[in-house]
């Protein structure tokens, strides 16, 4: 199919999958969720591809989901006007898509790898927990600010980093460095950010040198496994306390609606933000 929010590229054994609205920093709406996720069924029924090179364009790799005003001119975290039932049951169907479109990443049988660079923040930060594997460039940030504005974070950063490190970071919204990345296990590794993607490449092709069934059995014995032991009932059970942070709007949050009702997704940005800085990394530390 024609994709328009992102890039289809394949070369050899290796697909790159290029998150492209750069001009909002990659933030994902409805068209690039579908776009990726079909994008990545059709890379799943080739057998040419082996590996999946998963990035951004632009100055990161994704802002996370598109919380800019809709064509109506309201945001989607605006309750105004809608019955409590229809909000909360807007929230639960779009928070169960989410938890069920990172668990799609685990059931494709080719190999994720997530090369990210600049933002990587909310959704986007997501996408690169669920990845099979992981590299940052070392101009990479790290974040869920959304939670400032009474939002979820997700059960694998916990899975991931333990529940120390996912309270650090999920309770306050604090950005964090490649490096705490690093240290947390987050990610991989670490490169310079123009060594990004042909380190990302070099391990795809060299995942493609081993035989077809070895790499989709052996990615499923780790996917599946973590779904049995208990991982994807921790993801389902996201969805309905997901639903009830989004639909839990308050005087906070109607603040934030009329800041960016008055000045854009600018002044939403800063209303939320301009509190909590320093950050404790990242480019708005100093």
């Amino acid at each position: 199919m024609p994709y328009e929010t992102i890039l289809y590229e394949k070369k050899g054994p290796v697909l790159t999958l290029t998150l492209n609205r750069p001009e909002s920093l990659n933030a994902i709406n409805p068209q690039m969720t579908e776009e990726l996720h079909t994008a990545l069924d059709d890379a799943d029924a080739d057998r040419e591809i082996r590996a999946i090179v998963l990035t951004g364009a632009g100055r990161g790799f994704s802002a996370g989901f598109d919380i800019a005003r809709r064509p109506d001119g309201r945001s989607s975290l605006d309750a105004t006007g809608v019955e409590v039932a229809e909000y909360i049951h807007r929230w639960w169907a779009r928070d169960r898509d989410s938890s069920l479109e990172l668990m799609h990443l685990w059931h494709i049988t080719k190999p994720i790898i997530a090369a990210v660079h600049g933002w990587v923040m909310g959704g986007g930060f997501w996408y690169a927990l669920a990845s099979d594997i992981t590299i940052a460039a070392d101009n990479s940030v790290f974040a869920q600010p959304e939670v400032r504005h009474t939002s979820n974070t997700t059960f694998l950063f916990a899975a991931l980093a333990g529940w120390k490190a996912a309270h650090r970071y999920g309770l306050t919204g604090d950005h964090f460095d490649a490096a705490e990345a690093l240290r947390l296990g987050l990610v991989n590794e670490v490169v310079p950010v123009d060594q990004l993607l042909p380190r990302a490449r070099a391990l795809a092709e060299r995942i493609a040198r081993v035989p077809e069934p070895s790499v989709r059995l052996n990615k499923a014995v780790t996917c599946y496994g973590l779904l049995a032991m208990g991982l994807g009932a921790g993801m389902l059970m996201n969805i309905p306390l997901s639903s009830m942070a989004h639909a839990s709007y308050n005087a906070q949050r109607a603040e934030l609606i009329a800041a960016m009702q008055q000045g854009g997704l600018k002044a939403f940005l800063e209303a939320r933000d301009g509190g909590f800085r320093p950050e404790p990394f990242g480019p708005r530390s100093r």
